[in-house]
Parts: structure tokens; sequence; C-alpha cells
């Protein structure tokens, strides 16, 4: 079973940065899709950033520029870098890792982890 645990989320002044972290029980597959999505009171989850196994990543318009996604397969961790945070980044955040075995893939996701930007 894959647990994914993130940490890192926090209160921070506009302008500001936070890292978040997500550790991964067991391993990463060198294979997995990794990401981070989030979610505001009153909206639907969206995807903010995901990196693949190639290492090539995607990101929200909302977050180009200020987002950096990153992952590290030894350390089966995946990062998120906020940097210069608006208030409208404000929401939980959850790490995401897609598995795919056989053809089949499967979405594991972590607990999430608030993240308030005052203004």
């Amino acid at each position: 079973q894959v647990q994914l645990v993130e940490s890192g989320g926090g209160l921070v002044q506009a302008g500001g940065s936070l890292r978040l972290s997500c550790a991964v029980s067991g391993r990463i597959f060198s294979t997995d899709t990794m990401g981070w999505y989030r979610q505001s009171p009153g909206k639907q989850r969206e995807v903010v950033a995901r990196i693949t196994s190639g290492g090539s990543t995607n990101y929200a318009d909302s977050v180009k520029g200020r987002f950096t996604i990153s992952r590290d397969n030894a350390k089966n961790t995946v990062y998120l870098q906020m940097n210069s945070l608006k208030p409208e980044d404000t929401a939980v955040y959850y790490c995401n890792v897609i598995r795919v075995v056989l053809s089949t893939a499967t979405n594991y996701w972590g607990q999430g982890t608030q993240v308030t930007v005052s203004s």
C-alpha cells in the first residue's frame, strides 16, 4: 500500500515562500507521475504542477514562473517550491502519485497540507 504524507504548509505573508514536501512510503517507481493539487473552499480540486518519470513538468497557468516541482526518487520524495505567494494561492495542497502497472493506473493521495497566504 502506498502512503503519501505532505508537510511544509503554513501561514505566510504575500510575497513569501514555502516549500512543500511529500514523502512516499515504500518506494517511488521511476515510472510514476507525481503531482501537486490544491483545493480552496467551495472550489474543485485543481492541478498545480506535475512531473513525469522523464522529468517533464507542467504547471497551471496561475503558478507558472512562481512554483517549481521536483522529485528525488532516491529519497522517495516530491517537492513543491512556492515563491511570490499570493492570497489566491491559499488552499489545501495535496500530493498525488499516478502509478501504472500492467496498463492499470492507480491514483494515490496524501491527506493534504494547509497553505494560507495573508495579504
